[in-house]
C-alpha cells in the first residue's frame, strides 16, 4: 500500500482519485472545492481530506495533480501552500493536467533543486475513461522516474506511453487534442451540410462508420448530438484552452496551423453563446445557428 496523494476533484479527478483508493493505496486528497475532498473521503475509507496541497505532500510519497490549466498547475505545485513546501527529496511529483509544455520543464527544474521528481503526464479518455480507469497517460520526464511511477498510474490508465524528456508528454497531448478537435469541427459541418440539404443524420452517421471517414469520436458524439444531449465528458471551455496551447506551441516551434486556428474561433464563439460548460460536441450549435437546422434524431 503506497502513501498517494491526490490534488483536483473535477471531472476526471474525482474518479482518478477514487481508482487509487480502490487499488488500496491512502489517499491524500485535496481540491479547490473543498467539499469534493470531504465527500471523496466519506465515500472511500481509506481517502482523507487535506486542507492545503502543502498538506497532501507531507502526507504522501507520490502525488498527482489533475487541475485546470497552467496557472492553476502552477499554484498547487510550486505556490504558496503548495507540494514543493510540503514534498522530500526522492518524492515524486505526477502532473495529469494539460498545460504548457513550457510549464512543465520549469515546475520539473524547480522541483528538481529540492531533490523531487516530476513527470509530465497528461492523460485522454475523458470522464468514460476517469471512471473505469482505462485512461491513456502520455508522460514526459526522466525515464527511471517513469519506471516507478508507472506502477501507481496504473489503477487509472492501461496505455502509458513513455515520450521522452520533460514536456514532450504534453506535446504529445495536444497534439491528440489537436486531431480530435477538428475532426469534431469537421463532422458539425458535414452532419450540417447533410441534415440542411436533407439527408437524415442517422443515415449519414452510418454511411460515415462504413467508409474511410469512420471515427472513433464521430460514432461517440454523434449519438448525442442527436438526441441533443451536451452534458458534459470534455467541456468546450477546456478544450478551448488546449487549443490556445496548441497555437503557443506551433509559434514558439514555427509550426502554421491554419485548420487548428479556425477551430478555435468555432470554440470561441460557442464559449460566447452561453456552451462553455457543455461538452464539446455543442459545438454544432454554432453551424446549427447559422443555417436554421438541428442535427438530431427524426421523431
Amino acid at each position: 500500500m503506497a502513501k498517494l496523494g491526490f490534488l483536483g476533484l473535477g471531472i476526471m479527478g474525482y474518479p482518478m482519485a477514487r481508482n487509487l483508493a480502490r487499488a488500496g493505496h491512502d489517499v491524500a486528497a485535496w481540491s479547490f472545492t473543498a467539499d469534493k475532498a470531504h465527500r471523496l473521503a466519506a465515500e472511500e475509507k481509506s481517502v482523507t481530506a487535506c486542507n492545503t496541497p502543502r498538506d497532501v505532500a507531507s502526507r504522501s510519497d507520490f502525488v498527482v495533480v489533475c487541475v485546470g490549466d497552467t496557472k492553476m498547475s502552477e499554484q498547487v505545485i510550486l505556490g504558496k501552500d503548495g507540494l514543493i513546501e510540503g514534498a522530500k527529496a526522492g518524492d515524486i511529483i505526477v502532473d495529469a493536467s494539460t498545460v504548457a509544455p513550457s510549464s512543465n520543464v520549469s515546475t520539473a527544474a524547480a522541483l528538481k533543486a529540492r531533490g523531487i521528481d516530476f513527470l509530465g503526464a497528461p492523460c485522454t479518455g475523458s470522464k468514460p475513461g476517469a471512471e473505469s480507469g482505462n485512461l491513456t497517460f502520455m508522460v514526459g520526464g526522466d525515464k527511471d522516474v517513469f519506471e516507478r511511477a508507472k506502477p501507481l498510474l496504473e489503477p487509472m490508465g492501461k496505455r502509458i506511453y513513455y515520450c521522452g524528456g520533460h514536456g514532450l508528454g504534453m506535446h504529445a497531448k495536444l497534439t491528440q487534442n489537436l486531431i480530435l478537435s477538428n475532426l469534431l469541427q469537421a463532422f458539425n459541418e458535414g452532419m450540417v451540410l447533410a441534415t440542411k440539404a436533407g439527408v437524415d443524420p442517422e443515415l449519414m452517421l452510418d454511411i460515415l462508420d462504413n467508409s474511410a471517414a469512420k471515427s472513433g469520436l464521430i460514432a461517440f458524439k454523434a449519438p448525442y448530438v442527436f438526441r441533443r444531449d451536451f452534458s458534459t465528458n470534455f467541456s468546450v471551455k477546456w478544450m478551448h484552452k488546449d487549443i490556445g496551447l496548441m497555437l503557443e506551441s506551433a509559434h514558439d516551434l514555427q509550426v502554421p496551423l491554419p485548420l487548428t486556428a479556425l477551430t478555435q474561433q468555432v470554440f470561441r464563439a460557442a464559449i460566447a453563446a452561453g456552451c462553455g460548460d457543455e461538452d464539446i460536441c455543442s459545438t454544432v450549435k454554432v453551424l446549427e445557428k447559422m443555417t436554421g437546422v438541428e442535427v438530431k434524431k427524426k421523431s
